[in-house]
């Protein structure tokens, strides 16, 4: 298994063998994958459906020489007993995408690496370790590989939504004082109220009220 990326380190190498497997599929494909391949090199042939794959600009045609670590994310609290895999985000509440003027916000309280960071209204928590969220650019400081999860809370009004929802393509709608953003690599969720959904790279899961992310860094090693 790779090392986590340090800062100012080229990230990627010379493919030092062939893939170990081959994954066809969107990102909780990959994701699967790296749950029961820990540190395998993967050929990632990826659906239309992949923002893992915008984000390393793969195709499926693309045959690649090169191989980079990926992070992953393990989310507890959505299926008693085990972990859940994701390659790309994690989303809380209502996606951004997503975020019509109807939608309720929820008290919740977010930790960070232990600490109390976030603790109100909000409709949204983002823990994303790639960039993309069905083709937007959510988080435009997200990268793949560099040890991070970035974490997102949307405390936005009714009325800003529309607007934010409109720059996210570009991803534009950051920075703005009620999106409040943070990185980390323990998150903790929990609402106050009734349980909330959880998206797992682009796939609906069961509703929760406490959910802990934990970001492993460089668990998987794609071809690109």
């Amino acid at each position: 298994m790779t090392r986590p990326l340090r800062h100012g380190q080229p990230w990627g190498q010379p493919a030092t063998g062939p893939p170990d497997l081959e994954v066809a599929g969107d990102d909780a494909d990959l994701a699967a994958a790296a749950a029961h391949h820990p540190g395998a090199l993967v050929r990632f042939r990826p659906s239309p459906a992949s923002d893992m794959a915008r984000a390393l600009g793969l195709s499926p045609e693309r045959v690649g020489t090169t191989e980079v670590a990926l992070d992953l994310l393990a989310v507890q609290g959505l299926h008693p007993g085990r972990a859940v895999t994701a390659v790309n985000a994690v989303v809380v509440g209502r996606p951004p995408d997503r975020l019509r003027g109807t939608a309720r916000s929820a008290a919740v309280t977010v930790i960070v690496d232990g600490r109390r960071w976030y603790e109100g209204p909000a409709t949204t928590v983002v823990v994303a370790s790639g960039q993309f969220l069905r083709g937007a650019d959510l988080v435009p400081r997200g990268h793949p590989g560099d040890g991070w999860a970035e974490v997102q809370v949307y405390a936005l009004t009714p009325r800003e939504r529309r607007t934010m929802r409109h720059r996210l393509v570009t991803g534009t709608h950051v920075p703005h004082p009620s999106i409040h953003t943070t990185r980390a690599r323990t998150v903790e969720i929990e609402a106050a109220g009734k349980p909330l959904p959880a998206e797992v790279d682009g796939h609906e899961r069961a509703r929760a009220r406490r959910l802990g992310v934990t970001l492993t860094p460089a668990a998987i090693r794609v071809l690109v």
